[in-house]
């Protein structure tokens, strides 16, 4: 090895070495290649390439999309590329340049999925290295650029949209980066067309919408089958993920439509610290990363975005969605997933500062924002418990503002105790929310005590609200019996099983579904349980 190119060390699980035993069950899928210096082995924009294991000589993985290579890391022998789009059927985020001649071991993408599943040790270990990676590249900006005013609901939704998917991005503030402008004339991009999106280093995007940001990410999935799905869902939260496994795992084929990103309302959550298996809690996106790998795994076709709109009783007893896109998918089974969302707060220009003062959700995406800020978080449940702790890595304060007098009344013991020995987490119980003050962005809040009626203002940037949730069931548009909150009901009558609705072969698990417990775990036992009950339906006909 020359003496200016080092091998990065593996610091933080994303750059493990095979064994030579691994090395020789991927040599049977696989084909060697003899390299010389200057090879590109795939280029960030190619729409899918192979694994790459480096047997002799040494590769550098950069990043192109700013113009120049910047380096990411080097590899030796023994070392391997790629990254989770690897095993989700999308390309490289990024470019693998031969830097010393040698040898590669190449494996086609669908045979290294076919091994995984035939040897678990060895796919533990590339999926733990796959997600350790991106979190790497989500933290170095790698790939997309998403260029936009933090003022623009747009660029939100589009910053959002990226940070979800966990695509690797970096964002260039058009208010704080001085060559921001500069950049956009470059590109012929007149103001009003902004936020802009460059993906795959050339492709240019004017304020493009979801699904036209996820067709340039190659996020689609591959074509719907033709007919009808044996088991089609909707909503990939964990009762939709897990219906998913459940399902294509047991020979189902199976179809999960998703409006957003993977993961519902538990994949924004900064982390789930009582989770069966999990000591040391796991993020929300982490979960949903390894519930999506093992729902492809196993051949779900997972499609992201996709808006339910409505449903229809198709030909014989086939149930179909339509989507907003004017796509339409049809099932055998149905299972509605859709979940949850947050609540609004009921005071004047809340909307006005949605996506720019107040959230909904406390994650990575959010911390840049409140770097050494005050904050405001809203509620006196696990979720508004969770933010205030997240947040307060970063943020020079935070209040919680509890309209209740006890904070252990819907929190959890282990949350309470954390948020009263943290130093930056002030709880402000029997209070409430009346005005947001601030022009084009949040400067200050005002509370006012439910007993006394005295008012306090509180000098925020921003709002995280988290008061409870509504069901996503508003597209069922009366399809469905609901509950008078909009819940779905299920098992009304002796006939019916415990998780179908009042509609034959469509079940409903999860936050979505009346009387359900609102945790993690739960919905993860409802979406397998549904698949049980798919089997028995689809068996009756």
């Amino acid at each position: 090895m020359s003496p200016e190119l080092a091998e990065t060390p593996d610091t933080d699980g994303a750059f493990p070495r095979l064994t030579e035993d691994q090395i020789a069950l991927l040599a049977r899928h696989g084909e060697p290649r003899q390299t010389k210096a200057g090879d590109v082995l795939f280029r960030d924009g190619d729409p899918s390439y192979d694994f790459v294991v480096v047997l002799a000589g040494y590769v550098e993985t950069v990043d192109e999309t700013a113009g120049d290579e910047r380096p990411i890391a080097v590899h030796g022998p023994g070392r391997f590329l790629g990254d989770l789009n690897l095993l989700t059927g999308g390309g490289p985020f990024f470019t693998a340049v031969v830097r010393e001649p040698g040898e590669v071991l190449v494996v086609p993408a669908e045979r290294l999925r076919a091994v995984l599943a035939e040897d678990t040790a060895l796919g533990d270990l590339i999926l733990r290295a796959f997600l350790n990676r991106r979190t790497l590249f989500i933290r170095l900006g790698v790939g997309t650029r998403l260029i936009g005013s933090r003022y623009s609901p747009d660029t939100r939704r589009l910053r959002e949209f990226l940070a979800r998917n966990r695509i690797p991005h970096t964002w260039i503030d058009l208010e704080e980066d001085a060559e921001a402008e500069q950049l956009l004339q470059a590109l012929h991009v007149a103001p009003e067309e902004t936020p802009v999106v460059i993906c795959r280093g050339v492709e240019v995007l004017r304020n493009p919408t979801n699904s036209e940001l996820a067709a340039a990410l190659g996020l689609r999935a591959p074509a719907k089958p033709e007919g009808a799905a044996d088991l089609l869902i909707v909503g990939s939260g964990p009762a939709g993920l897990a219906a998913a496994v459940y399902g294509s795992s047991e020979g189902l084929e199976t179809v999960l439509l998703e409006a957003v990103a993977t993961g519902g309302q538990a994949g924004t959550a900064s982390r789930i610290e009582n989770y069966l298996g999990f000591p040391a809690g796991i993020s929300g996106a982490e979960l949903a990363a390894r519930a999506e790998v093992q729902a492809r795994k196993f051949g779900t076709r997972i499609v992201v975005p996709a808006d339910a709109t409505a449903i229809t009783l198709e030909r014989g007893d086939e149930i179909a969605v339509q989507c907003g896109d004017g796509e339409r998918f049809a099932g055998r089974a149905l299972v509605i997933a859709t979940g949850a969302r947050y609540r609004k707060l009921s005071v004047p220009r809340l909307e006005e500062l949605e996506g720019v003062s107040v959230f909904y959700a406390a994650t990575p995406l959010e911390l840049p924002l409140c770097l050494n800020r005050p904050l405001v978080v809203v509620g006196g449940g696990n979720s508004a418990g969770q933010a205030a702790l997240f947040l307060a890595q970063t943020a020079a304060k935070v209040w919680l503002v509890v309209r209740g007098g006890d904070l252990g009344e819907n929190m959890s013991r282990y949350l309470v105790d954390r948020i009263e020995r943290a130093k930056r987490v002030e709880a402000l119980l029997h209070r409430e929310v009346k005005e947001l003050v601030g022009e084009t962005a949040l400067e200050a809040v005002v509370i006012e005590d439910n007993r006394s009626g005295s008012r306090q203002t509180l000098d925020a940037d921003a709002l995280f609200v988290f008061i409870g949730a509504e069901p996503c069931t508003a597209w069922l548009a009366g399809a469905l019996a609901v509950d008078r909150h909009g819940f779905v009901l299920t098992g009304s009558s002796k006939e019916a099983a415990l998780l179908e609705s009042s509609r034959a072969g469509v079940f409903a698990a999860g936050d979505v579904r009346s009387g359900s417990v609102k945790r993690v775990a739960t919905a993860v036992g409802e979406g397998a349980m549904a698949v049980q009950l798919v089997h028995r339906h689809l068996a009756g006909r």
